[in-house]
């Protein structure tokens, strides 16, 4: 890991949340501490909080509730498989089961194949039969 760890360093936390790809974009992450949607101990933080190694964080995105602890300082933006490395996710089990099953009850419009209302040959078949 390039981040330093060193307690003077300075790091925002909209560019921290920004840095690990919670956010798409930096602003984003601005809009979400100013809009009370980052906590530090259930205390809402503003966009030019300081970030330091073992801060717990709960942040709330479009798409989930985050809980995470910094494990390092992240000043750029890197890919995700290296992100993952500068925070530790302590998302409550019960968090996640509930975006488990949000997804899995997610219903896009369409009906799964053979399942559903019968097809043409199918309906001309249970027509017979039923005669």
């Amino acid at each position: 890991m390039s981040g330093n760890t060193d307690k003077t360093e300075k790091l925002r936390i909209d560019k921290y949340l920004w840095s690990i790809r919670l956010f798409k974009t930096r602003s984003m992450a601005a809009n979400a501490c100013d809009s009370g949607k980052v906590k530090c101990n259930g205390d809402q933080v503003k966009a030019s909080r300081q970030v330091h190694v073992g801060d717990e964080y709960e942040v709330k995105t479009e798409a989930r509730r985050w809980r995470v602890k910094v494990a390092a300082l992240l000043h750029n933006r890197v890919a995700h498989s290296e992100a993952i490395k500068y925070y530790i996710d302590i998302t409550p089990a019960e968090e996640l089961e509930r975006l488990q099953f949000q997804a899995s009850s997610f219903h896009t419009g369409k009906r799964l194949s053979k399942i559903g209302r019968p097809t043409k040959k199918e309906r001309r078949d249970l027509d017979e039969f039923m005669e």
